[in-house]
């Protein structure tokens, strides 16, 4: 356990974001319109310096449309999350998101009572907003801002950190180690490194909680019991490994992307002030256009067919949901942001049994973060002195920078 006080900038570690890569959708629109199903991965999400692949030399596809997509992920039986073992695994433990059933679906049933809807509104009134507003009173008297910076990335790893029930000095220490352990796929030994730090500071806490427990989730992990089968030690610290990346990195990036979509779209910006009840129809419209990770990865179990093309067994298929989202045979006009669009699932949780446990969380915090930003500070709008942001990246995406002024 180290570095508990240590503050850095989130674009210190910049390989983990795999590539400046502006605007994948051109390249992705133009592969979908080549077949829903292709061999090969987009070069887009094939890092240059990714010296640990999932599994070297297994025949790859890539599934783009919509419809495809949705029948791979709701077909778990056929397509196995335990592709994520060979290297996920490796930093994250034995984690949910790589069982399949019926491991997995047990595990849900131990780990979702803490995500209830009792248990959202509890947080979203003595947990969330305090951390946003927190946040935007260190800001709120300058009439000026760099969001993402100040603001997005910072909130997340607050809220997680208090739902786990750890000291406010060693956040920053959980926004590195979130960062580090998805940088794996690029820096093997930091990954690592980060993994094992990460266990042994979770043990001394989990022991401490078993001793004295408290009113979090660490503790409520400790005692979650169903038919009689509670979890391991080593099952707590992956679901813990697994929840700062998850609950962290997605979110914040999720909410920088929805904020970059309404301030260069200020005609959708207008409609959400003057409406504040399109703010959950803005955040599905903002997860769709533009998600925090682009693509999912399973494995084919046996061999099968999905729209007219033969994938065998053994086979890696990479799940494009940003090429998903954007599949114009279900949703109109669709590299358009448009928060009055008639909202339709989209793919950036997941589909079926694997939907993201976590994504009533991820969309609560988003609404209290954006609601509260457009209260308090009025006339927000880009800094017209400032690079006009874009978002980066090609496996995970969000904005550089968001540079602001406002009244």
């Amino acid at each position: 356990m180290s570095r508990l006080t240590e503050t850095f900038d989130p674009f210190e570690l910049q390989d983990t974001i795999l590539g400046d890569v502006r605007d994948p959708h051109t390249t992705l629109a133009a592969a979908r319109a080549r077949g829903n199903v292709q061999p090969g991965i987009p070069m887009l999400v094939a890092s240059p310096v990714m010296d640990h692949p999932i599994e070297a030399g297994a025949p790859t596809f890539t599934a783009y449309g919509h419809d495809a997509v949705t029948a791979i992920l709701r077909d778990n039986e056929t397509f196995s999350s335990a592709v994520y073992e060979t290297v996920i695994g490796m930093v994250m433990g034995h984690s949910i998101l790589e069982m399949d059933e019926p491991e997995h679906r047990t595990h849900r049933m131990l780990l979702s009572p803490s995500f209830s809807a009792k248990a959202l509104a509890r947080w979203e009134e003595d947990l969330v907003r305090v951390v946003v507003d927190e946040l935007i009173d260190g800001f709120v008297d300058e009439g000026r801002a760099e969001l993402v910076r100040q603001f997005t990335f910072a909130f997340p790893v607050q809220v997680i950190a208090r739902i786990l029930g750890m000291p406010r000095e060693e956040y920053p220490s959980f926004q590195r180690w979130s960062i580090e352990l998805l940088s794996v796929f690029v820096n093997w030994d930091r990954g690592i490194a980060a993994s094992e730090a990460l266990r042994d500071y979770f043990k001394g806490v989990l022991d401490d909680r078993r001793r004295e427990p408290r009113d979090d989730l660490i503790t409520e992990l400790s005692q979650a019991e169903v038919e009689g089968q509670r979890l391991t030690d080593e099952e707590i610290f992956a679901f813990l490994r697994l929840i700062l990346p998850a609950g962290v990195e997605t979110t914040y990036r999720s909410s920088g992307n929805l904020l970059y979509g309404l301030l260069t779209h200020t005609d959708q910006l207008d409609a959400l002030r003057a409406d504040p009840s399109l703010m959950g129809q803005a955040i599905e419209e903002g997860l769709r256009w533009e998600p925090p990770i682009i693509s999912i990865v399973r494995k084919a179990t046996r061999d099968v067919e999905i729209e007219g093309v033969q994938i065998p067994a053994g086979a890696i298929v990479n799940l494009c949901v940003g090429a998903a989202n954007r599949d114009e045979s279900r949703y109109p006009d669709p590299d358009r942001f448009d928060i009055t669009r008639d909202p339709k699932q989209h793919m950036t949780f997941g589909f079926g049994p694997h939907m993201c446990i976590g994504m009533h969380l991820a969309r609560m915090e988003t609404r209290v973060a954006i609601t509260r930003v457009l209260e308090r500070l009025p006339n927000l709008r880009l800094d017209p002195d400032r690079e006009r942001p874009y978002v980066q990246g090609a496996a995970m995406r969000s904005p550089a920078a968001l540079h602001v002024l406002f009244d």
